[in-house]
């Protein structure tokens, strides 16, 4: 297409959501240009997680985050089939520890049902002890659609999907602005060695923690339509040795998060995390003290737990809107009926399940942009 500008369609983040969202547009047929500030892709928020395909069963009915969870899931099975990409569909249980927790467990059943999550199963604690021996459970739910991937494989293909369309992924190559062209479209300056300004009919900003501060310097933005950014810190322990249980194992989620829970990635390890702190600055060290808090709390679900077999290991920081103590909100994506410019969906608040629903999330930006008489959902 390209007629007049020098790109289809500027996507500025080269994260799992910025990708998708450059390989949808890529499917309609037009020439896209994907923009990394960092030196690879996948490098932010993409690759600091848990690489958990989430079923759907935590969010609001009706919430971008339900909807956008379990389209995204069912899409993201059959990419990964289709491309030979390593997956574990291993299911989660979430576990009632006691029986206090019993009513918040039921509470996330009914919510997954109404979100339309297959396959949900009421299991006893000797039930769920059964499938995962070791497990202190009172009671658990089964969801057997959960599971885990190979996130940066997975982002890879995605890359390549829109190279082979004809668009280009530039990595080392920080967005710093954007202009409105008299008549449509925009004037995209691009920083790093090889600065450059170039001119797209539409534009997507889709770059996690910097979500904010790159809106902010495009010009004409509104400041009013920036939310506030709140940086959600969360560490993670590895397990040294044999891990014990197959499948996810999560508690009840803690206020602002699902909270610390239990993986064994494709490698065979047992990981735990993350917790949730709130930071001021992008800070990735891990302080190894927090092992006992975290010890403490495994314990409630996994009772041998032996302090010396955990390690500190990474750490990761999600793009949140709201602070402590406040309502978690909806992803939120930003068209004309909010900014009052055309041609521009700015992401904002994309942190899990975003990994998840990247391909419903790309599909939706694209068709708002590119199909007739389509809004943002």
């Amino acid at each position: 297409m390209t007629t007049g500008f020098d790109f289809d369609a500027v996507v500025v983040g080269a994260g799992a959501v910025g990708l998708a969202c450059g390989r949808a547009l890529s499917k309609r047929g037009l020439v896209v240009l994907v923009l990394e500030k960092e030196g690879h892709i996948g490098q932010g928020v993409s690759s600091r997680n848990s690489e958990v395909i989430h079923g759907g069963l935590y969010y609001p009915t009706g919430s971008l985050k339900a909807k956008f969870c379990v389209e995204g899931r069912r899409a993201l099975y059959a990419f990964l089939d289709s491309r030979k990409i390593d997956y574990r569909k291993c299911g989660k249980l979430v576990v009632a520890t006691e029986e206090g927790e019993v009513e918040r467990i039921e509470a996330i059943f009914r919510q997954a049902t109404d979100n339309g999550v297959e396959g949900l199963e009421h299991l006893t604690g000797a039930q769920a002890q059964a499938l995962e021996p070791g497990l202190n459970a009172h009671s658990a739910i089964l969801s057997p659609e959960s599971g885990l991937f190979a996130s940066h494989d997975y982002m890879l293909a995605l890359e390549g999907e829109i190279e082979d369309a004809g668009g280009s992924v530039v990595i080392s190559a920080p967005f710093e602005g954007a202009t409105q062209i008299p008549g449509g479209g925009f004037s995209v300056r691009v920083g790093g060695e090889g600065a450059a300004t170039v001119t797209t009919r539409l534009l997507v900003t889709a770059p996690g923690l910097s979500a904010q501060s790159v809106a902010a310097t495009i010009e004409g933005y509104p400041a009013s339509d920036i939310p506030a950014r709140h940086l959600g810190k969360g560490v993670y322990f590895r397990l040294v040795g044999k891990a014990p249980f197959e499948r996810l194992i999560y508690p009840p989620p803690i206020p602002g998060a699902l909270g610390t829970h239990y993986r064994k990635d494709l490698g065979g390890q047992g990981l735990f995390g993350p917790d949730l702190a709130y930071v001021d600055a992008e800070d990735y060290s891990v302080d190894p003290a927090r092992r006992d808090a975290f010890v403490r709390y495994i314990q409630r679900f996994w009772p041998a737990v032996e302090v010396d077999r955990l390690t500190a290991d990474y750490a990761g920081i999600r793009p949140k809107l709201h602070g402590p103590g406040e309502p978690q909100p909806d992803f939120q994506l930003h068209g004309r009926e909010h900014h009052g410019m055309d041609g521009l969906v700015a992401l904002f608040g994309i942190e899990s399940p975003g990994l998840t629903s990247s391909l419903a999330i790309g599909e939706a930006v694209a068709s708002a942009l590119c199909d007739d008489h389509q809004d943002l959902p």
